[in-house]
């Protein structure tokens, strides 16, 4: 497809620094545990789902703040990976920090988030953003939940108001935010797919057809190794994982909900777009940090050929 003829991705989102400790194990509550080692990553939901999308192919955008004071580097770090930064604020806090916590075995995380500079994203700059990129039918709106909710609200009123596809990836798990997803495609963890979809009875599939119900459109639920549930109202359908070394799961739901953007700003079918997804998620699993192995289209395209599950 002719890259003019594409839509774009605009993410309304958080951009951190991550802080990450690998560890024989994860600790259990009161519990140390020794013999870490400590590295330094480019994070944040909204910044990795920005990259993810680039790396994709997509055209993004990405409206965020940073720290005035300690913020540049996420910036030219986003810049060289592709991303139009025109709508990254400075403000008078520190960029947001992550401590993540990695066991080495598993890959499996434990993450906690100081908002920082992500919660003065303002309103008004948001609407300032939106109003001068001019969404159209063709784009597509990523919208995450480390955001204060008002100018989350905005962005998704903007989406549906001009035909925009709106993608909101409803973590951290944030029940009072459950209206921003309304007409949007959800990608839950199972995690928060039950904060929004309560019931003790219900399992993954129903929970995920009674969270589309309520929004109205589909749901993505992402499943880890093994793969993604989508849903739509009544109908469900599975789509298996692929077989990969897990190094580090952090950013594998982030990549998902990137690549899912990018591919529908293409023009792809959705479940195309899911199973692309997925493979990216994949992929990105099999690098230390969030973004390192986030991949590229002839990557994603190149593990789904090979048929690795």
């Amino acid at each position: 497809m002719d890259a003019s003829a594409r839509g774009r991705v605009i993410v309304v989102g958080s951009i951190n620094v991550d802080l990450v400790m690998r560890l024989p194990r994860l600790p259990a509550p009161g519990q140390t545990v020794l013999g870490g080692d400590l590295s330094r990553h480019h994070g944040g939901k909204g910044a990795n789902q920005a990259v993810a999308a680039a790396r994709a192919g997509g055209r993004v955008h990405l409206i965020g703040a940073v720290g005035a004071q300690d913020g540049e580097d996420s910036v030219r770090e986003l810049a060289a990976a592709g991303v139009d930064v025109t709508h990254v604020a400075r403000h008078d806090a520190p960029t947001g920090l992550a401590a993540v916590l990695v066991d080495a075995v598993t890959g499996e995380n434990q993450v906690a988030v100081a908002p920082g500079a992500n919660d003065l994203v303002a309103v008004d700059s948001v609407e300032q953003a939106v109003r001068s990129l001019g969404l159209g039918p063709m784009d597509v709106v990523v919208l995450c939940f480390e955001l204060p909710g008002a100018p989350l609200r905005l962005a998704a009123d903007a989406a549906r108001s001009t035909g925009a596809r709106l993608v909101v990836n409803p973590a951290p798990a944030r029940p009072d935010y459950a209206d921003v997803m309304a007409g949007a495609i959800a990608t839950p963890n199972q995690h928060e797919l039950a904060a929004y979809a309560p019931g003790r009875e219900l399992d993954s599939a129903a929970r995920a057809a009674a969270l589309s119900r309520q929004t109205g459109a589909a749901v993505v639920v992402t499943l880890g190794p093994d793969g993604a549930l989508l849903a739509d109202r009544d109908t469900t359908e599975r789509f298996r994982g692929h077989r990969v070394d897990a190094v580090d799961t952090t950013g594998a739901g982030d990549t998902l909900t990137g690549v899912l953007a990018a591919s529908l700003a293409e023009g792809r079918p959705l479940r195309q777009s899911v199973s692309r997804a997925i493979a990216a998620a994949a992929l990105a699993v099999t690098g230390h940090g969030a973004r390192t192995a986030m991949p590229t289209a002839a990557a994603i395209d190149g593990l789904i050929s090979r048929g690795c599950r």
